[in-house]
């Protein structure tokens, strides 16, 4: 009698502990990929989705030492459907925890700064967004420099083989071609003023864009500003590169 009690309640842990696992798995899932979407839908705040981030990487931890103990009783038991079930929760408890760890790793791999210029003594200047945002934008100065020429030595001062007036048209273009929201646009001052969003998070980013003759050829310089936190992760970084790999054939 006690050992068939002793198997009745094994065949119950067997097909109950799958669905667990799953539903554990599943809900990791939905706190991960729901953090950026809903932040940028204003359901939430950022601090909160970077939490549901932290909070998806543990529980899809544990989900997926669920899942292995799930599925070894499955096996014994060969109960293929829980085998299946278990197999969907590991994958689902691994891509949970998986994601978060290696966005930690990769964020610890970036400077913590998150102002970037082409132009570390005289960065351009915002003057629009500076209104807009009712504060100035200031920059970090030397600290923020020597971070930058450490982690981002290529990111200099662009040579441009042609007139300031055209160089001006060809990086508005440029800027528009990327998606960027025009916010300013002031061409006798060789200036250009716009913001970016980020997809995940929906943070609004600002750039500053300078043109200066030189000859017959001209200066530009690039600067991408983060509204919040500390570290940018790489972001503005990436996007000043993207926008000079755009206006590579005019390069000199």
């Amino acid at each position: 009698m006690e050992q068939e009690q002793r198997k009745t309640s094994i065949r119950s842990t067997a097909m109950l502990l799958p669905l667990f696992a799953v539903a554990c798995a599943v809900f990791a899932a939905l706190l991960l990929f729901s953090s950026g979407p809903g932040a940028r839908l204003h359901a939430w705040n950022f601090r909160t989705g970077f939490a549901m981030i932290t909070a998806a990487g543990y529980i899809g931890l544990g989900c997926a030492v669920v899942a292995l103990a799930s599925s070894v009783v499955s096996v014994r038991q060969r109960h293929f459907w829980g085998i299946f079930v278990s197999l969907i929760a590991l994958i689902l408890a691994l891509i949970s925890f998986g994601i978060p760890l290696y966005w930690k790793v990769q964020a610890q791999s970036f400077p913590r700064i998150h102002d970037i210029s082409t132009d570390l003594n005289n960065p351009p200047r915002f003057v629009a967004i500076s209104t807009l945002r009712r504060a100035g934008v200031r920059y970090g100065g030397v600290d923020v420099a020597t971070q930058q020429m450490k982690a981002y030595p290529e990111l200099k001062t662009v040579v441009l083989g042609m007139p300031a007036n055209e160089a001006y048209k060809t990086a508005l273009l440029t800027a528009r071609d990327l998606g960027w929201d025009i916010v300013a646009e002031r061409p006798a001052e060789g200036t250009i003023e716009a913001t970016d969003t980020t997809r995940w998070f929906g943070f609004k980013d600002d750039i500053v864009i300078r043109v200066v003759p030189a000859g017959e050829r001209s200066l530009l310089d690039i600067r991408s500003v983060s509204r919040v936190g500390i570290s940018d992760v790489g972001t503005n970084a990436k996007r000043v590169r993207a926008f000079l790999a755009k206006l590579g054939p005019s390069q000199k």
